[in-house]
């Protein structure tokens, strides 16, 4: 007689966008659907869950992009998404579901799902960074995920430079997050710099996304490919100072931003080689994630089922 699959639900809540799906106990996602993440972002998540939710589940897991109250079940703080500091999500998801819930860090789930079913099924210990509206981290360290806040885009690599929205003064991600790039490229325009980004959005150069920088930069735009390699020498300083410290069997990148890989990453990779000890570098992979979007939510119901079953994280 087939055992019946068991089923979590593995919540993703980013800066820019609310995931949300029914994973397996095996990493397979039955069902999914992605959202902005609109405010009231309780009323989201809730709603979110009311339509994936088709089945019995064992629990949830909510990954959320921000420094974690794992006792309380709440955000500290989120730079990306202040609507959601101090709100007990973990109790309001509960007391609708009546389910146990698990919360923890977006970039530490992804991590999690890349270590369930992506590309860190295969090493013991590695880093895993997410590259867009911010810049995330998480820890995976003999197997397991490493229970430290892991806020790598929050790490300082410039001491007398701007403030960043988290408080902290010259942060990776104020140099190689999507928002860094877009912010650049608007001081840039503002200049009246020439750059064929002046004809993106009907002209609204308030508007221009990362995707718009970087199809600017295939074809050909100066500005657009200097704004890509500035963003990816600063993320080379932030992977260096990782490999340095943490002398990693790999670092996987994930996010939107992975899509640059030719020139953002390419360019962080060229720097990290530079900058860190060579023994170090030489022996560590720089991989893309295998799962992509879906790390998140299916290292959240890997969570969900790691509590349901007393396994450590």
């Amino acid at each position: 007689m087939t055992a019946t699959k068991k089923y979590a639900i593995g919540i993703d809540l980013g800066g820019t966008n609310l995931r949300v799906a029914l994973v397996s106990e095996d990493g397979e996602i039955a069902r999914k659907i992605k959202t902005p993440s609109s405010e009231p972002v309780l009323d989201a998540i809730l709603l979110a869950i009311e339509e994936i939710k088709q089945t019995d589940i064992v629990g949830i897991g909510l990954g959320v992009a921000g420094l974690i109250d794992r006792k309380r079940g709440r955000v500290f703080i989120s730079p990306n998404l202040h609507a959601i500091e101090g709100i007990d999500l973990v109790r309001e998801i509960r007391n609708r579901f009546n389910v146990p819930v698990m919360i923890e860090n977006d970039a530490n789930v992804a991590a999690l799902g890349e270590k369930t079913a992506g590309a860190g099924k295969g090493f013991d210990n590695f880093v895993l960074l997410t590259l867009g509206t911010g810049i995330g981290g998480g820890i995976i360290h003999k197997g397991k995920l490493l229970d430290v806040s892991a806020e790598i885009g929050h790490m300082s690599i410039n001491a007398d430079a701007e403030k960043c929205p988290c408080g902290n003064i010259g942060c990776l991600e104020t140099y190689a997050s999507a928002r860094a790039m877009i912010a650049k490229a608007v001081i840039m325009l503002e200049k009246d710099n020439e750059s064929i980004l002046k004809e993106c959005c009907k002209g609204s150069i308030y508007k221009i996304t990362p995707e718009d920088i970087y199809r600017a930069a295939l074809e050909g735009d100066a500005l657009s490919r200097e704004i890509l390699k500035d963003a990816g020498r600063f993320l080379g300083v932030g992977i260096a100072n990782i490999i340095n410290i943490m002398s990693p069997e790999a670092i996987i990148l994930t996010g939107g931003l992975v899509g640059a890989w030719n020139i953002y990453v390419q360019e962080a990779i060229k720097e990290a080689s530079r900058r860190a000890f060579k023994e170090l570098f030489d022996a560590v992979k720089i991989i893309p994630s295998s799962l992509g979007d879906d790390a998140g939510i299916v290292g959240a119901a890997s969570l969900a089922f790691m509590e349901t079953t007393g396994k450590a994280r």
